[in-house]
């Protein structure tokens, strides 16, 4: 598969860049989703580079009403989705059983599992046939995996979100479109911190080929940057 029409969210730094960067050099037409384009100079100097196949469009992935936002405005810049690969998120670092907050709880939830089903949702009748959605869950969503009480809302929500993958699939399958769960693995971004030991541009490079190689059948499927099953 050689999708040619991408949109990533959280496009603006980390794992989001390194899988912008790697699909426009593959060639494909991508669309960089981002709270502030008008910020993200990164962003803005890739656009340069890439006046005809990069097109920037804000989005914040845990308001509804900038779902149906980047819903409208999408077909002026794109005429169809073949990748949606769902990569904003955040973690709420130092959270302490007895001091979990509502607070971060929603905030978690919101972006981390309510956005990708929700934007999925509002970009449905632009996705081709035989799309590929790819939510970028984490090993920390798995239930049976867990060792440790940590990062509990992050933990929570990217739980909530590989469910909302299987969901997805079962929505969507009749169309031929496959959803994945992907683990990036523990990549070195502000999230990731400075223990991380893989670089963003190694993980983008795994994630898209474990995204080209899924079959159908794998539609639904937890999976690391490498390919390998993760345990629900």
């Amino acid at each position: 598969m050689k999708p040619i029409r991408s949109l990533v969210t959280g496009a603006n730094r980390g794992l989001g860049m390194a899988l912008t960067r790697a699909l426009l050099a593959r060639g494909d037409r991508v669309v960089a989703a981002c709270r502030h384009p008008g910020k993200a100079s990164e962003l803005n100097g890739l656009a340069g580079e890439y006046p005809a196949r990069l097109h920037l469009l804000p989005l914040d992935v845990a308001d509804p009403k900038s779902h149906a936002q980047l819903a409208r405005e999408l077909p002026l810049v794109c005429d169809g989705i073949d990748l949606l690969i769902n990569n904003a998120g955040v973690l709420h670092s130092g959270e302490r059983f007895g001091s979990v907050s509502a607070a971060h709880l929603e905030d978690s939830f919101r972006i981390n599992a309510m956005g990708p089903l929700l934007l999925t949702q509002a970009l449905a009748s632009q996705l081709a046939e035989g799309a590929r959605i790819a939510n970028i869950s984490s090993e920390l969503g798995s239930i049976s995996g867990l060792t440790r009480f940590g990062t509990p809302s992050y933990n929570i929500s990217k739980a909530a979100q590989n469910m909302a993958t299987v969901l997805l699939k079962e929505a969507l399958s009749a169309r031929g479109i496959i959803v994945l769960a992907l683990h990036p693995g523990w990549v070195q971004t502000d999230m990731g911190g400075s223990g991380a030991t893989i670089s963003p541009e190694q993980s983008a490079e795994g994630l898209l080929r474990v995204i080209g190689g899924a079959a159908l059948a794998d539609s639904g499927q937890y999976l690391d940057w490498q390919g390998n099953s993760l345990a629900w």
